[in-house]
């Protein structure tokens, strides 16, 4: 077993370097797997064990005839990852909102100076759309879209890929969450007006409107939240 445990954990490092040194990027071909056994001296059954654990991982990625490739998957490792930790309880639905809430204040601090032109434009867009009244599964759509855009303007791709975690993991726990917020026309309404302080923060590159306009986005749906978990608990 400990030759054979050394023998794939030497393929994962020779892959991490590969791609540390620039000589694989995201969507480069790997060597096949015999090139790579012969080359680290190794079985193919190691570099097949290698190969199965970096695609979980989010790593690499395989296609039947093709081969195996670099990838950058990594959501669907955190949201497994998240999922187990709340069936074992070592999670909870406030922790993730806690953790959303840090994410998105700072990346909304980040992103009055790093969003785009096209950034601008995309959040005014989902603003406007907010603004029509559209049905409640095309506002919980903007709503995400939104929270989404602000992340990516922020210029960091972890808070990006984070959020899309926890709110995936969400999802699985808690469904509609966001259509029983927006099911509400009070509280539809309270959180459109958090969602445009936020992009008018900005576009008016106004930190002090935006972090209050996280808070009170925050406050409503931590509401709605605590209420769907004691529904679920007297279950």
């Amino acid at each position: 077993m400990e030759p054979e445990k050394r023998a794939y954990v030497k393929v994962i490092d020779y892959i991490k370097q590969e791609i540390r040194v620039g000589n694989l990027r995201i969507g480069a071909r790997l060597p096949p797997e015999r090139t790579l056994a012969e080359r680290l001296n190794v079985s193919r059954n190691s570099v097949r064990e290698a190969l199965r654990i970096l695609e979980i991982m989010g790593t690499t990625t395989s296609t039947q005839g093709a081969g195996h490739f670099i990838a950058a998957n990594f959501e669907s490792t955190l949201v497994e990852t998240m999922s187990i930790m709340f069936l074992l309880k070592e999670l909870s639905f406030q922790q993730v909102s806690q953790l959303r809430y840090a994410i998105e204040r700072h990346a909304l601090a980040l992103a009055v100076d790093n969003a785009s032109e096209q950034d601008l434009e995309n959040l005014q867009s989902i603003i406007s759309l907010l603004d029509q009244g559209g049905t409640e599964a095309q506002n919980v759509a903007l709503d995400k879209q939104l929270h989404y855009t602000i992340a990516r303007a922020s210029g960091n791709v972890l808070f990006v890929e984070v959020l899309n975690a926890l709110s995936d993991v969400m999802d699985r726990f808690i469904a509609d969450l966001r259509m029983d917020i927006m099911s509400d026309e009070s509280r539809r309404h309270a959180l459109n007006n958090a969602h445009r302080a936020m992009v008018e923060s900005i576009l008016t590159k106004d930190v002090p409107l935006g972090a209050g306009a996280i808070d009170e986005h925050f406050r409503l749906v931590d509401q709605r939240l605590e209420v769907r978990v004691r529904q679920i608990d007297s279950e």
